[in-house]
């Protein structure tokens, strides 16, 4: 399976094998980050991100099905990215998709870029359904239940801002540049945790809800209190950021797998994905709590856990197994709700 991954700021392809006992491999995997051209302007710039794509994925496919040692007819399908994310980026992976699909008379997969993230300890660890995901991100933040391919349950979501979005805000903040998050933890090693009071949002609340903007805005208001800031000054305040958050995830994910356990039975693992599982801070965290919970954690290497081509093409291989493809006049989308992603049931 071939997969193309547009969404964001990174271009990525990447074929990956299953064989039908339900095991992956990766044949290659080629990511192309957009940072430097972000990087000036605090956040990732639609437009700019989508002449990106143009100009590099072409490119990247042919890399990846080199590297792979692989011809666009031994393809079982090609699956694309499409959404949620910037509409522009998603349109250059998809209608690529499509052109392929087209030549070469492949199956189209039109993959929930979400989904894919959901998925990918499947092909990383093999993990059987039905497993508790933290899903986290620059853009989402959210407890789901994974029951099955296409059958996923919002437990809990972010109220406002997503927790890769208030690193980066936060980073911004401060004068850290972009992309934050990277920058916020390495500061935090050598900050005081404690120096400063900021709030824990949604703590010790029964539904696994986050929210995130009452602790930016906490962080603005120390930050005007005490400048000019010297060096130690921001470092505590990353410190005391992180640990708000660490706190909050720990709270939040702790009544997350308690709903979980009520409804469905003790999940196969706590499986964390997103940009933000590779914040060693967070991963320790998560460790603790599914120490305590006797539940099995699984994170995905940093490689996988970022976007990447990778997660496409094992989510469109699941799904191809599954027997589900799509027309060639999908459409992309910029939202595109996990819980709406449809399964084998759902198709008739």
């Amino acid at each position: 399976m071939l997969g193309i991954e547009t969404t964001c700021d990174e271009t990525a392809a990447a074929i990956v094998e299953r064989d039908p006992a339900g095991r992956g491999r990766i044949l290659s995997n080629i990511v192309l980050s957009q940072t430097d051209e972000h990087a000036a302007f605090g956040g990732v710039v639609p437009e700019i991100a989508a002449r990106a794509h143009v100009e590099a994925l072409d490119l990247l496919i042919a890399q990846a099905m080199a590297e792979a040692q692989c011809e666009f007819g031994s393809l079982d399908g090609i699956a694309a990215a499409a959404g949620p994310g910037l509409i522009g980026g998603v349109i250059v992976g998809l209608t690529t998709a499509k052109a392929l699909a087209l030549v070469h008379r492949t199956p189209l997969v039109a993959v929930n870029h979400l989904e894919a993230h959901a998925l990918t300890a499947r092909l990383t660890d093999g993990v059987e359904f039905p497993y508790c995901l933290f899903l986290a991100s620059g853009g989402h933040t959210q407890v789901v239940a994974v029951r099955g391919v296409g059958e996923y349950v919002l437990l809990g979501n972010t109220m406002d801002d997503a927790i890769g979005e208030a690193f980066d805000k936060t980073a911004k903040l401060l004068g850290l540049g972009y992309p934050g998050g990277p920058k916020v933890e390495r500061l935090a090693a050598n900050g005081n945790p404690h120096r400063f009071a900021l709030p824990r949002p949604m703590q010790y609340r029964r539904e696994p809800d986050f929210s995130l903007s009452g602790l930016k805005t906490a962080v603005r208001l120390e930050a005007e209190r005490i400048a000019p800031l010297s060096d130690q000054d921001v470092a505590d305040l990353c410190a005391s950021f992180q640990q708000a958050i660490i706190d909050t995830v720990y709270d939040r994910l702790r009544a997350g797998l308690r709903l979980f356990t009520e409804r469905y039975g003790a999940p196969n693992a706590l499986v964390a994905a997103g940009g933000v599982a590779a914040n060693q801070a967070i991963r320790q965290t998560l460790q603790r709590l599914t120490d305590e919970s006797r539940i099995r954690l699984l994170v995905p290497p940093p490689i996988l856990c970022t976007d990447n081509g990778a997660m496409i093409a094992w989510a469109g291989a699941e799904r191809l197994a599954a027997g589900l493809t799509d027309e060639l006049g999908v459409a992309p989308r910029a939202r595109w709700p996990l819980e709406a992603v449809a399964h084998a049931g759902s198709r008739g």
